[in-house]
């Protein structure tokens, strides 16, 4: 998918799938997670990117590409203990 606000890939492993979204400015950053918090979640967050994908994967994927695993619900983003 791609918008003047966002970008989204899906990939495919034998692992599991998983979802890149990638913004152009910070803001349209911080609406898409404040959207997401409506359906709460897990999401490994860097600067303008967003992994979605099963929690586990999340945790493997951090020391590679970086980021803060974030707890997504009712309250807002925010980071988890000992992630960042």
């Amino acid at each position: 998918m791609e918008a003047e606000e966002l970008r989204q890939g899906v990939c495919h492993t034998k692992k599991a799938d998983y979802l890149i979204t990638t913004f152009p400015q910070d803001e349209f950053q911080q609406v898409w997670l404040d959207s997401a918090a409506m359906y709460g979640g897990k999401y490994l967050v860097g600067t303008r990117w967003v992994v979605s994908a099963q929690p586990k994967m999340l945790e493997r994927f951090r020391p590679r590409l970086g980021g803060t695993i974030r707890q997504l619900g009712v309250a807002g983003p925010t980071p988890q203990p000992g992630s960042s």
